[in-house]
């Protein structure tokens, strides 16, 4: 059996331990599977050990960060799981404005260290996602069209590879690597430490939202969109429409509120809301407000795309969520949020980050707690996905299920793709971390 408890900083966990069903237990319920052995890492030694012992051993690898994979990814059924949520220490330099990530750290944790001293750099927008997971898939935040995606930011990566070897990589060190960990995934090893640039962020914060019904949403949404291509890059537009019709439409603004609320006169033109809330959250609170919405009890199902282009044959199809007779069931929440800034100023190429020119990233998401909902809650996202779908060009990483080859093709242009191959190759070439949205090496 795994005799590695000897050589581990941290813990080995088998089935029936004290905690191992916990350890297993991920964002999406529907993820139910039982790894053969789960090391709980809490050093980068500990993560070369358990990759060792996988090899040896012939174990499939999953590797836990945050563990919100809607496909739970992490949890290798018979598998060795790696589990990095022992490894959240975040160190802040703030002179220099970098900060030490480990790899299991979450993203409220790095909020908050660098707030501490005025500072911040681009995370998600759920505080309890992992800082690995949304990085190596690039990363969008509030403070994207600010500061670039969250692998625009980061200086330097420390990895164990698929032979249990440690290298670092950096513009410097390793640069074709370091270019495949901005935007590639989980695909080339586990990471276990991040550096990342910091930004100067007081902590001040706007958001306004308006809401709609349906029947008066699609002209307040063309007068949004239309002001969206004049927003000022403080300023993330976005919309959503949830399971009571109802659509909001609004935007977030990081920085200085003054400058914000010249917007708002404009904003109150996109026609009669049922309902207007404008607040000024701290970047903190701002960063935790959908945290109750992402609790780890809740089945989960989630589609993506990235569009270019939002004419008003998108917004309808928006509205409707591929649902235009109103089928029996329960339609799934849909979502829209602004790119641009300086999210297209970084030149394609220069990351594996691709789609760099996305106008609006489009989500649709639905999460229930009855398995006999299963079927059903899933095809409603799927209609409402394929709804927007002509208009698609491209995915983000990081918001694919179960497209397969297919959504990884989508996820990245072909000169990136094919790139990331080579990459893959070189790094992993018996594909020993595939248990992610995979990018196979070419073969031999």
């Amino acid at each position: 059996m795994i005799r590695t408890q000897d050589r581990l900083d941290g813990r080995l966990l088998l089935p029936g331990d004290p905690g191992y069903d916990d350890a297993r237990t991920v964002w999406n319920a529907m993820v139910d599977r039982r790894p053969r052995a789960i090391v709980c890492c809490a050093s980068t030694g500990d993560v070369v050990t358990a990759v060792r012992t996988a090899r040896e051993l012939n174990l499939e690898i999953g590797v836990r960060c945050g563990g919100h994979s809607s496909l739970g990814l992490a949890v290798p059924d018979g598998g060795l799981m790696i589990d990095l949520s022992p490894m959240g220490d975040v160190r802040v330099d703030p002179v220099r404005r970098l900060a030490r990530v480990q790899g299991g750290a979450l993203l409220g944790a790095l909020d908050r260290a660098a707030q501490r001293h005025g500072l911040a750099t681009t995370a998600g927008n759920v505080s309890h996602t992992g800082v690995g997971g949304l990085t190596l898939g690039g990363g969008m935040g509030w403070l994207a069209r600010q500061y670039g995606l969250a692998c625009d930011n980061v200086e330097s990566f420390t990895m164990v590879t698929a032979d249990g070897e440690v290298v670092g990589a950096s513009r410097t060190e390793n640069p074709d690597l370091f270019w495949g960990l901005r935007g590639g995934g989980g695909n080339f090893g586990v990471v276990t430490e991040f550096e990342f640039r910091l930004h100067p962020v007081a902590g001040r914060t706007l958001v306004a939202e308006y809401a709609f019904p349906l029947d008066r949403a699609m002209p307040a949404l063309r007068r949004w969109r239309d002001l969206n291509a004049e927003a000022p890059r403080q300023a993330t537009f976005a919309a959503s429409i949830g399971g009571d019709g109802l659509v909001t439409a609004g935007f977030v603004w990081v920085g200085d509120p003054e400058p914000a609320r010249r917007l708002l006169p404009a904003m109150r033109g996109l026609g009669r809301p049922v309902a207007e809330r404008v607040h000024e959250p701290s970047y903190l609170e701002l960063q935790r407000r959908d945290d109750t919405t992402g609790r780890h009890a809740l089945r989960r199902y989630t589609k993506g795309h990235y569009l270019r282009r939002l004419p008003d044959e998108a917004i309808e199809a928006f509205l409707l969520r591929g649902d235009a007779d109103r089928r029996a069931g329960a339609l799934p929440n849909a979502g829209l949020q602004a790119y641009g800034g300086a999210i297209a100023d970084v030149p394609d190429g220069d990351t594996a980050f691709g789609h760099r020119d996305t106008l609006f990233e489009f989500g649709t998401g639905t999460r229930w707690t009855d398995a006999a909902e299963d079927d059903a809650r899933m095809a409603a996202a799927r209609r409402c996905a394929a709804a927007l779908e002509p208009f698609a060009a491209g995915v983000y990483v990081n918001a694919l299920g179960d497209e397969g080859d297919e959504g990884v093709r989508r996820a990245y242009p072909a000169a990136e793709l094919a790139r990331l191959t080579e990459l893959k190759t070189a790094y992993d070439p018996g594909n020993v971390f595939h248990l992610n949205q995979n990018i196979p090496p070419a073969s031999r």
